[in-house]
């Protein structure tokens, strides 16, 4: 798995859970939203902010600083005061342990 970073395995994460990962300088968080895993990156585009540990609405992630919201399947804005998405990463799972990278 060269250059994907190992986050854990599939018990590490139940349902509503995220890990923080880094690849490099960049922190990647980890969700399990009803089973499925969503990687993005954990900074806030409004100020820089961490995402992880934010509120998590259905797919969005509320930024615990000024509220703007995230989709963990895209990165896509969906409400201000940021306008724009955070990246989104790949996630794999091998032989029950979970990867993600930077893939930019």
């Amino acid at each position: 798995m060269n250059d994907w970073i190992r986050v854990g395995t599939r018990s590490d994460f139940l349902p509503g859970e995220y890990k923080v990962v880094w690849d490099g300088d960049t922190p990647i968080a980890v969700y399990n939203i009803d089973g499925a895993l969503y990687a993005v990156e954990d900074t806030c585009t409004h100020d820089g902010g961490d995402l992880a540990g934010g509120e998590v609405f259905g797919f969005e992630v509320e930024c615990p600083r000024h509220g703007a919201r995230f989709d963990l399947r895209t990165g896509a804005v969906t409400r201000p005061p940021a306008y724009e998405p955070i990246a989104s990463f790949p996630v794999r799972e091998d032989d029950g342990a979970i990867w993600t990278r930077d893939d930019r």
